[in-house]
């Protein structure tokens, strides 16, 4: 050991009892030019033996009871984690752990997908993040609270969730202490060059709020950007402390990282430094991510019955941002989901209660767009104010718990005064979609009414359906009747002033359903999740392939087939043609298809559009105006999934859109 980690080390074990008593108290230097991490950690002694993991990167080197020494035993390994285990002598009470390694480097190669998955503790001096569950720290029984003593270099800043207790720049180094009293289940840890602003920011009825920006200094330097987060921030906690209930903690930070993410943690949101100079991340992630706060970090989610906690999230912020906007944002919104579950191939979607988190576009479609539509449908079915008391009512009764899917009915059930069990078990248990239709719609009139009689069909095991049906009437208007279904074939017969010309179902799109060929416009989402998706190259120039490879493996999820260009019109799989723009356009001649549709033509030097033809595969079609366009398109095509087509320059979008598809109207047969 260097006399420099020795000195570190004798200061670490030299601050027992420096910090309040909590579950877990941690010592932790990190030096992120070398890496290197050293650490001590102290908790209540376990009966008998205490068995943890730590990162592979990490060992180990003395720990110790009560102030006796004690053996240590390495086990097997788990993946990149690696077991450990101490007998421990009768009455210990206080264990102590010195450990310590150096970390891997930061990777920059990994995208937004990447970090989805779980991920090693990671250093460098551009930025180190430590994610919870990497093994960076020996965990004690879940959930625990904890207080960490944190010393960086003078020129770096770090934080963890919790309160901060104290900082200083003191001895060379930047030193800063946080306490996490609530129950927690796992620590992140963030350090970087940051510069920090703070903002203290009063609020009825409790302690004044510190609100935080740990940014580059790139990002700090952009006029007024961190303190639109800043206000942002106090406006967001405002508004749901408001609808919810008192925000659970005194302080929040925004966080810039070095990699792609978008993560809520206690008192903190961790967004990729590359987004948050966006100007609509404030008027969507952050609020999601602020939000957070209450939904996953202030109610626990109990996996075991599924994850609400997403979709509760996106609807009470994404959907809501939406909603007031204007009703055609919120339209688009559910119109977006409904097209994103349509385009999974029916045997990829779960049930509701089986949704964990995010690793695929199937998780996303259900996880978070019909979560957040069951949500959309339960207020419509008991009213808004009988909603927002149910939620006011889950959290009071379940904050700082673990909570289910069951708790969620219980208390919305109360606010309602009405059982809810046959809604929740169908959209939570089921996989499938329902698909009801309006087969046949006639009117008579008599004594000046007219008397509508529509018939319904929906696949049987039938769902218990409030749908809504538009009556559309010669001079334009039209009005939403609400139809309750719960039988594979059922004739309703409804009362109206006049005849109407035409029925539409559902037309707000506010059922979560398997939407009708006809408002299935293909969207990149169909290639993205498609299980044995085609790869077709235009073209034979070396730099060109690869640059397509790299296109093709950040967009699909499944690995592609290589096809000929022979094949654009064999067998019903995705394909995605890609190439260069002469040797796309000649493919499509070649196979008879059209050339770019004219909201592309012209625009930026890459452009990706779908087509669907009525015999053939799906088709992709991705033409660039060189190797260069074409491989800027590796990163940003995959985040645009609900699109039908896209321009990019530079590989930064220019336009998008969907192809219209406003869905049927059934023409209404007039009886004498």
């Amino acid at each position: 050991m260097s006399g420099r980690r020795a000195a570190l080390l004798a200061l670490l074990l030299g601050l027992q009892g420096s910090l309040h008593a909590a579950g877990l108290d941690l010592e932790v230097a990190l030096d992120p030019d070398s890496r290197r991490l050293d650490a001590v950690a102290r908790f209540e002694a376990p009966a008998r033996e205490f068995r943890f993991t730590l990162h592979e990167s990490l060992a180990v080197e003395a720990a110790s009871a009560d102030g006796r020494p004690l053996q240590v035993e390495r086990l097997g390994a788990h993946g990149p984690l690696r077991a450990w285990r101490i007998a421990l002598p009768a009455g210990a009470r206080r264990l102590q752990l010195a450990y310590g390694g150096v970390l891997p480097p930061l990777d920059r190669r990994l995208d937004h997908r990447d970090v989805l998955g779980g991920l090693a503790p990671m250093a460098s001096a551009s930025g180190s993040f430590l994610p919870a569950g990497s093994g960076w720290y020996p965990q004690p029984a879940r959930p625990f609270s904890y207080a960490v003593a944190l010393t960086l270099p003078a020129d770096q800043r770090g934080l963890v969730p919790g309160r901060l207790v104290s900082e200083s720049v003191a001895d060379g180094g930047y030193h800063a202490r946080f306490a996490f009293e609530r129950p927690a289940d796992g620590i992140d840890l963030m350090a970087g060059p940051y510069q920090v602003r703070e903002k203290i920011a009063p609020r009825s009825g409790g302690t004044a709020l510190r609100l935080r920006t740990y940014f580059t200094a790139e990002l700090d330097a952009l006029p007024g950007l961190a303190e639109g987060y800043l206000e942002d921030t106090q406006r967001y906690l405002e508004r749901y402390a408001a609808e919810i209930g008192p925000y659970p903690y005194g302080e929040f930070s925004v966080v810039a990282s070095p990699l792609p993410t978008g993560f809520g943690m206690p008192t903190l949101a961790y967004l990729g430094a590359e987004v948050l100079r966006l100007p609509f991340i404030r008027a969507t992630s952050l609020g999601h991510e602020v939000l957070h706060n209450w939904w996953g970090n202030g109610v626990f989610v109990d996996y075991a019955g599924g994850n609400w906690s997403e979709g509760l999230t996106t609807f009470m912020a994404d959907y809501a941002y939406r909603e007031e906007a204007s009703a055609e944002a919120a339209r688009e919104m559910r119109l977006g989901w409904l097209r994103d579950a349509a385009s999974l191939p029916p045997d990829s979607q779960a049930p509701l209660a089986a949704f964990r988190a995010r690793s695929h576009g199937a998780d996303a479609a259900v996880g978070y767009g019909k979560s957040a539509m069951l949500f959309l449908m339960l207020r419509d079915a008991i009213g808004i104010e009988a909603f927002r008391r149910g939620l006011r009512g889950f959290w009071q009764a379940q904050r700082f718990r673990a909570a289910s899917w069951r708790d969620l009915q219980a208390a919305f059930e109360q606010a309602a005064g009405q059982p809810l069990a046959g809604f929740f078990s169908q959209w939570l248990e089921r996989a499938d979609m329902p698909q009801p239709r309006i087969v046949a719609a006639r009117a008579v009139s008599r004594d000046g009414k007219a008397l509508l009689t529509l018939d319904f069909e929906q696949p049987e095991p039938a769902y218990a359906l409030d749908v809504p049906v538009g009556l559309v009437f010669a001079d334009g208007a039209s009005e939403t009747r609400r139809i309750a279904l719960d039988r594979p074939r059922q004739s309703v017969t409804l009362e109206a002033s006049w005849p109407p010309e035409g029925v539409r179902l559902d037309p707000e799109l506010r059922l979560w359903r398997r939407l009708d060929v006809a408002q299935l416009p293909p969207i990149l989402r169909q290639w993205i999740t498609a299980r044995a998706p085609r790869l077709a190259l235009a073209g034979n120039d070396p730099s060109l392939a690869e640059a397509a490879a790299a296109v093709a493996r950040r967009l699909f999820e499944n690995s592609p087939r290589t096809a000929s260009l022979a094949a654009l019109d064999q067998e019903d799989q995705p394909m995605l043609l890609i190439g260069a723009d002469a040797g796309v356009a000649a493919a499509l001649a070649q196979a008879g298809l059209p050339p770019p549709p004219a909201a592309l033509q012209g625009r930026g030097d890459a452009r990706a559009w779908t087509v669907l033809r009525e015999k053939g595969s799906p088709l992709l079609v991705v033409s660039a105006r060189d190797a260069a366009a074409l491989a800027a398109l590796a990163r940003p095509l995959p985040h645009y999934g609900g699109q039908s087509w896209l321009a990019f320059e530079n590989g930064r979008l220019l336009a998008r859109g969907v192809w219209p598809a406003p869905g049927p109207l059934l023409p209404v047969v007039r009886q004498p």
